[in-house]
This record gives structure tokens, sequence and C-alpha cells, in this order.
């Protein structure tokens, strides 16, 4: 192939533009791009230093949450436990309370069955004595009258019968109820011909005691003024103080009756007062329980010695 000559011009720079110019030129690009560099640097820095300071505060955060939640724990742990000793508690009361209870309704069934054994063997016993009285007056009305008698035999075993029984009997000692019982009889006993005041008696002596169970922390029924002119006829002072004078071995009669519910004379011998710390409920229980028995049995205290 034949070779052309071709005229290529080339243009030279500008004139005006000389090495130096290109040289500022070239740093002023370099200046730029190192402070864009810098800027870039310190905006990565802030952004890592936010980072870092967010991590931190969370880190905060989270710690004060589960210590918050540690203690919140800590806290309901303590209730239940609290509640579950209460409610332990609770229930270990409610079953010595149920059993003193039961405790209690025991004796004071027994105390009832006693009471009410004492009663039948006491009718008993009267209903023999008045039919060994009326056996007496039977032969002795039929020795005036002149006629033949029965079969004393017959008279005199029914005596011993009842003798032997007596004597069987096991000896006890008198406990505080047997005095309470026996105080009774001795009124009924030594006025068995005045049972209206007797009855006014018991009464007034039951009203007595229903009056300091019902109203144990009150001093004016534990307080009795024995001088008291409104104190009914049969309980006045003298009647009291004849059954005093009238004893049956240690036992005294009506004020006696009270002393052992608890009652102390005060403020020489014008005042009979029971101390609020000396209120015996079940003693108290037991001589109202014996006062009703002798109003209403008609052979209470019948018998004699």
């Amino acid at each position: 192939m034949p070779l052309v000559a071709v005229n290529i011009e080339i243009e030279s720079l500008e004139p005006d533009r000389t090495t130096e110019e290109i040289k500022m030129k070239a740093q002023e690009l370099r200046d730029r791009a190192r402070q864009k560099k810098e800027e870039e640097e310190k905006k990565l820095d802030r952004e890592r230093e936010k980072f870092s300071l967010e991590c931190l505060t969370c880190s905060e955060n989270s710690v004060i949450y589960f210590a918050n939640f540690s203690f919140l724990a800590s806290r309901v742990f303590s209730l239940l436990t609290t509640y579950y000793i209460f409610q332990r508690e609770r229930i270990r009361a409610g079953k010595e309370l149920f059993e003193a209870k039961r405790i209690a309704e025991d004796n004071e069934r027994k105390r009832f069955i006693a009471l009410k054994e004492a009663e039948k063997e006491e009718e008993k016993r009267a209903r023999e004595n008045v039919l060994q009285k009326l056996e007496a007056d039977k032969l002795e009305r039929r020795q005036k009258l002149g006629l033949p008698s029965e079969n004393r035999a017959a008279v005199d075993r029914s005596i011993p019968v009842v003798q032997d029984k007596m004597n069987s009997l096991p000896v006890l000692h008198m406990t505080k109820l047997d005095h309470m019982r026996e105080c009774l009889r001795h009124l009924r006993r030594n006025y068995k011909d005045e049972d209206a005041r007797v009855k006014m008696a018991f009464q007034t002596l039951l009203i007595y005691v229903g009056n300091v169970v019902k109203n144990p922390n009150e001093e004016k029924f534990r307080k009795i003024r024995l001088s008291n002119p409104i104190i009914p006829d049969s309980l006045t002072l003298s009647f009291l103080i004849n059954f005093e004078q009238q004893r049956v071995g240690s036992l005294e009669g009506g004020i006696e009756f009270l002393e052992l519910c608890g009652f102390e004379r005060i403020e020489g011998d014008n005042f009979l007062f029971l101390p609020r710390d000396k209120v015996d409920m079940a003693a108290l229980n037991s001589a109202g329980s014996l006062i009703r028995s002798a109003i209403t049995n008609p052979f209470f205290g019948l018998l004699s010695g």
C-alpha cells in the first residue's frame, strides 16, 4: 500500500497557562480531596461515637431494668413468703381454736352428763327415802289400830338394801360443785316449810349469776349490796345470815354459795364483790345449772343428813 503524507496540526496549550498554575491547581485539588477525606473521617468518628454512646446508654438502661426487675422479683418473693407464713399460722390457729372449742364442748358435755346423773341418783334416793317413810308410817298406823303387822322382814329388807347401796358408793373428795350443791340443799332442807321464799331466793341467786355470765366486764353486776333494801326479802342480809348461822359441817348458806362463785366480802361485809380476774365462766355456768335444777327438781334437797 503506498504511503500518504498527512498534515496533522497539534494545538499547543494556552499561552497563559504556565506550569506553576498547573501545579497550584493540582495542589488545590489535593487539598480539597484531603479536606473532604478529613470531613468524612470526622463524620465517621461522630457516627462511631454516637453509636458507642447509644450502646452505652442501652447497657445502662439494661442494667437499670435488670436491677428493677431483680428488686421487684425479690419483693414479690418476700410477699409470697409472708403470705405463705400468714396462711400457715392462720390454719394452725384455726386448728388450735377448733381443738380448744372441741375440748371445751366435751368438758361441758361431760359436766352436763355428770349433773344429770347426779340429779337422777338424787331423785332415786329421794323416792326410796319417801317409800321408806311411807312404809314406816303404814306400819305405825297398823300398830296403833291393833292390826297384825305385815311381814316385817320384807320391810326390814328394803331398808338395808338402800343403806348397803349408799355404803357401797365410792367416797369422793368434796369439790366446789359439790359444795355449791350442798349449799342449795341446805337452803331447801332448813326452809322446807317456806317453799315460795326459798324459790325466790334461788331465782335471785340465778339472776346474780346470770348477770355476771352475760356481762362479765360490768362492775355493777359483780358488786352486791347485802343491806340494799331493794333486794327481795328472800335474799336479804338477815335471811342469808340465818342460813350461815345454821351450818352443815363446813358448808354455809346463800352467802357461801356466792363466795364459791368467786364473790368476796368487802367494805365491812356490806358488799359482795367478784373481781374481774376471778370470773370463772365454767364455775358460774355450773352454778346456774345447779340453781335451775334446784328450782325445777321437786325432790331436790329432800334427803336427810
